[in-house]
């Protein structure tokens, strides 16, 4: 039984960050040290970012409110909204971005129609409400309402893999089985102005995006390339659990990213790769895998895998595109990596993708796809 990703999609909020602009604004903060200061110039310059998107319209820089929650125009100052301001804006923005990007992949996916959903699986770590996202697309999309629905919750950027590893055991499961796997998250309602390294690279690198995926084993018309889910992979590295952590403070969720992350992905990047391409039978140089859907936790990261890995320039493209032109958008991003190279000139035949993410714990997940289908 061979289970294909019919369609992926993505959606973002309307309000564009500019890098330098952003950088501007939080090197300008009272408060800040001179370390601290030279910190933001360089984590926002070296960060691979050219723009990013965000469901905060204040945060354009221009926009004046008279009741500013998290910036304040005229003074140029950031504030600090509470966990539950933040929460209350991701329950309401985060709801249509979920939606937006449901509504693209089911539209996207020929010969499926809302009524053929039989499972749907969402994914965030920026926010909880309840009724949840699921219920949401459900409502909004006209979805059978007995659905099999499930959330995957605060799992971080790794948690597309174990959403897309559930919709391929579903289907397998359940041979007509259709699967809707949507990931949305809204990490800019988390940056706040701060001396503390990690949350100055979070600041500089977390932008707000959703993606979305119709997952089955149906036999489908299809115009063009798809992607073949083939196999999935956990590792856990054996250090390095406290260096990525995500935690939930008074002004909102708070991540740890130690400057150590991606020194530990050098050392264990080819141990946590043996088990999946082991399944496949792969002895082969890593470089002769077509495509490498790497999630961009940011630029350094993807320095080290190009480099460890050997691989071309152009192999990378798709990850650094998506950081140059999203930022990260925590488990969304990966899924925006898959899209840009299902997007790429396709001649038809059947070419490899390896991808990989990283995540609390420090969490490795990997999966091995086939880009497969008719030219386009």
């Amino acid at each position: 039984m061979t289970v294909t990703v019919r369609s992926l999609e993505t959606a973002v909020p309307a309000t564009v960050l500019v890098q330098s602009q952003v950088r501007d604004v939080f090197a300008g903060q009272p408060g800040l040290t001179r370390l601290g200061r030279r910190l933001v110039n360089t984590s926002f310059d070296y960060s691979g970012i050219e723009r990013r998107y965000t469901v905060v319209e204040e945060l354009t820089l221009e926009r004046r409110s008279e009741n500013p929650v998290f910036f304040d125009a005229g003074t140029r100052e950031l504030l600090s909204p509470s966990t539950k301001v933040r929460n209350d804006i991701f329950a309401r923005e985060g709801t249509v971005l979920f939606v937006d990007a449901a509504r693209n992949a089911l539209g996207a996916a020929e010969g499926v129609a809302a009524p053929d959903i039989t499972h749907l699986v969402t994914v965030s770590c920026t926010g909880f409400f309840n009724p949840g996202p699921d219920y949401k697309i459900v409502r909004a999309l006209g979805l059978d309402p007995a659905v099999k629905r499930y959330h995957l919750g605060f799992m971080g950027c790794y948690a597309a893999f174990p959403a897309l590893r559930a919709a391929k055991s579903f289907c397998e499961a359940e041979p007509d089985a259709v699967v809707l796997v949507v990931a949305a998250e809204l990490c800019t309602l988390h940056v706040r102005s701060s001396n503390d390294p990690d949350t100055i690279m979070g600041a500089s690198l977390f932008a707000d995006g959703a993606a979305a995926a119709v997952v089955t084993a149906r036999d489908l018309p299809g115009q063009g390339p798809y992607l073949e889910l083939d196999h999935f992979e956990t590792v856990l590295t054996p250090v390095g659990e406290d260096s990525m952590a995500w935690n939930i403070g008074d002004e909102g969720f708070e991540m740890v990213l130690g400057t150590y992350v991606p020194h530990i992905i050098d050392e264990h990047i080819t141990g946590a790769l043996e088990p999946l391409l082991a399944q496949a039978g792969w002895d082969r140089p890593y470089r002769e895998i077509e495509h490498w859907a790497i999630h961009p936790g940011g630029r350094s990261i993807l320095d080290k895998v190009e480099a460890k890995l050997q691989l071309t320039d152009k192999q990378l493209l798709p990850a650094r595109g998506t950081l140059r032109d999203y930022g990260n958008m925590s488990s969304a991003t990966v899924m925006f990596v898959l899209k840009h190279i299902l997007d790429q000139p396709f001649a038809g035949g059947r070419e490899r993708v390896c991808a990989m993410a990283f995540g609390p714990g420090l969490t490795v997940e990997t999966g091995l796809l086939t880009k497969t289908g008719t030219p386009a």
